[in-house]
């Protein structure tokens, strides 16, 4: 029997990268396979020309995600990546192109009415331009904002923050003030350990010191058995409780200050001006009182 699918089956991976390099040509930089994906890096003035090819030419139909990486450390340290989606062959491809801070990456609000939110996302979280987008405002933050949040140089303090005080039930703005500093993980074994100094183990390089000092007799502490006695004497003996030391050893030893203090209360039941209490519990016979035949029994 002969089952039929709706959705249509996955492109294989196998000669996509070859058909679609063939179809960017000179707009490609570099085609690569990772993860069982599909990677083109393009040039940044091309990124429209080439988009517009793989939409037009090979079904990719609809562009549902842009992102942004951060790389500090190179020269053009963003990376705008373009995710697209072929509706016709089921097929997922990622289009990236690099950038600096100051130089804008076409827009590709031409292709795509949802890229212009998408652009402003990526302006908004780390800083990258895009030439063309005619609506280029914060999205995620506050227009007062200062600074873009996912770049790796971005500080934890100094800038202002936004925010609802129930103080004073309004919108204040207010420095940011994190209580926990940025910290570097290295993400090393914790079994085969670190391969640097960790902060603290510096002290266990200072060398031994070259004799120990040492007390050659009591007098030089202020200990001795005259020590010992005069501390007892401000010691309560212990009380024995069945040839068993009980709680109050080591307590003080109590003192007479000549002074009555004051007793404790009579109980209430014993005061003859307490009212007699009344008895409003009701329909209870049958749950506090026992049977008549366990009473005789």
């Amino acid at each position: 029997m002969t089952v039929f699918h709706p959705a249509p089956r996955f492109t294989r991976i196998e000669g996509l990268k070859d058909t679609l390099s063939r179809a960017l040509g000179d707009h490609l930089i570099r085609a690569h396979e990772e993860h069982g994906e599909l990677m083109l890096t393009v040039r940044r003035g091309s990124i429209e020309d080439a988009l517009r090819t793989l939409r037009d030419d090979h079904a990719y139909q609809q562009l549902m995600e842009i992102a942004g990486v951060d790389y500090p450390g190179r020269p053009e340290r963003f990376e705008v990546v373009y995710m697209l989606l072929s509706l016709t062959t089921n097929s997922r491809i990622m289009v990236k192109v690099t950038t600096s801070e100051e130089m804008p990456v076409p827009t590709v609000t031409t292709l795509w009415p949802n890229a212009g939110w998408l652009e402003r996302e990526v302006f908004d979280m780390f800083g990258v331009l895009f030439d063309g987008n005619t609506d280029l405002r914060r999205i995620l933050t506050d227009y007062g904002f200062e600074g873009h949040p996912f770049r790796k140089d971005f500080p934890l303090t100094g800038y202002q923050e936004l925010r609802y005080s129930e103080d004073e039930k309004r919108v204040v703005y207010e420095p940011v003030d994190l209580p926990q500093d940025l910290r570097q993980f290295d993400f090393l074994s914790p079994w085969e350990g670190a391969d640097y100094v960790l902060p603290g183990d510096e002290k266990a390089e200072v060398p031994p010191v070259d004799e120990v000092k040492t007390t050659d007799s009591t007098q030089d502490t202020g200990a001795g058995k005259k020590t010992d006695e005069k501390a007892a004497e401000h010691v309560a003996p212990a009380k024995l409780r069945s040839g068993i030391a009980g709680q109050g050893d080591g307590e003080p030893a109590p003192v007479d200050s000549d002074i009555d203090e004051p007793g404790a209360p009579d109980p209430t039941e014993d005061r003859l001006d307490q009212p007699a209490r009344e008895n409003t519990a009701k329909d209870t016979d049958g749950a506090t009182e026992v049977e008549k035949e366990e009473r005789d029994t």
